[in-house]
């Protein structure tokens, strides 16, 4: 820490009438869900997919459901974003009988989590025949790539009307406003992994720990990590049993991280949450009891894995929860805490109601 007076921006508080979340450089979250939506229905009104003699037109959206955040965390910029599309479109064929066929464009993943390319598009139409086959193939060839384009064009617009004003200059830096905008735009762009935000969790102290990775000439070689440990504990207002099928069940698991989750809750199986970004399997399961975990952030060093333990003690009225994590990566250690609480425990509680006693709901 500086001390005071030594210019570090992060503890210069006197110049700020508030003094808190100096030049926002702590956790600041913006909700860009209403313009995401307000933008993605402006790109598709009226699009039209022209070639040679086939003419197509994106109508407009149909369904649009999802969310957008932009978080700034000490100075590094997270687009999270997770929508599903559907765009109502049509065509005819100007050489042949003009007649116009409609159908409809399916995005179930647009998010951070995958690249442009990989954004499956559905294209099916309302009704079958020969023309309208040739105009359903021509949207799958063609139309595609148009509409891979402009939600391209929404995630360029989302970064750049997000990074304003989200990471404040530092002290001395007022007049570097172009210099700093492309440096929010270049952590922006490279911050690709704010699922694994969600995921992430952490705590208390600290070790060394040797994981193993794999060098260009295929020889194994040693590598040691500064590693921290957590211990937490959460009361959750259900039976033991419930929670255990929280943290066990795929469809619940599916329900309280909002996005598909692979869990096979078997000794060795595996599970892959958030986009694969969380993945690891278990190692030991005692149901209503215990869940131990091999646990791991895709961009953790190859081959090294966290342990996790929970441990769930059920009493006349709730259920505790304790939950130790050993191995994490110092790097990790700061955020740890914050998302277990934020994207499990809190997550788990809205969605199943377990932050409620029944006493209190009465």
């Amino acid at each position: 820490m500086a001390k005071w007076g030594e210019g570090d921006p992060r503890w210069i508080v006197e110049e700020r009438p508030d003094a808190t979340n100096v030049n926002n450089w702590h956790w600041t979250e913006k909700n860009a869900t209403p313009w995401s939506k307000e933008r993605l229905h402006q790109l598709f009104q009226d699009f039209k997919i022209e070639r040679n003699d086939i003419d197509c037109i994106v109508e407009g959206v149909d369904k649009c459901s999802g969310e957008a955040t932009v978080n700034n965390r000490k100075g590094k910029l997270i687009f999270f974003y997770e929508w599903e599309l559907v765009l109502k479109w049509s065509g005819c064929l100007l050489k042949n009988s003009k007649l116009s066929h409609k159908g409809k464009l399916t995005i179930p993943n647009l998010s951070e989590e995958n690249d442009l390319d990989d954004v499956e598009i559905t294209v099916t139409i309302d009704e079958s025949n020969d023309e309208s086959e040739t105009l359903k193939q021509f949207m799958y060839n063609v139309g595609r790539d148009s509409i891979r384009k402009q939600l391209g064009v929404y995630i360029k617009e989302l970064k750049e009307e997000y990074s304003k004003n989200l990471i404040l200059p530092k002290k001395g830096a007022e007049n570097n406003g172009p210099a700093l905008a492309d440096t929010q735009l270049r952590d922006a762009n490279n911050a690709k992994n704010a699922a694994q935000k969600a995921a992430t969790a952490a705590g208390g102290g600290t070790n060394s720990q040797t994981t193993t990775k794999t060098s260009n000439s295929g020889t194994n070689v040693g590598c040691k990590l500064d590693v921290r440990s957590l211990s937490m504990a959460e009361e959750f207002h259900c039976n033991a049993n419930d929670l255990y099928n929280a943290l066990t069940k795929p469809d619940m698991v599916t329900a309280f991280t909002r996005a598909p989750a692979k869990v096979d809750a078997v000794r060795g199986g595996e599970f892959v949450l958030y986009g694969g970004n969380v993945l690891g399997k278990f190692e030991e399961l005692v149901p209503e009891k215990k869940i131990q975990q091999s646990w791991r952030l895709k961009n953790w060093a190859s081959g090294h894995y966290s342990n996790v333990t929970i441990e769930l003690e059920e009493t006349s009225s709730s259920t505790m929860m304790t939950l130790k994590q050993t191995g994490i990566p110092a790097s990790e250690y700061e955020a740890m805490r914050t998302n277990w609480h934020r994207y499990y425990w809190h997550s788990i509680k809205q969605t199943f109601g377990f932050g409620t006693s029944i006493a209190d709901a009465l």
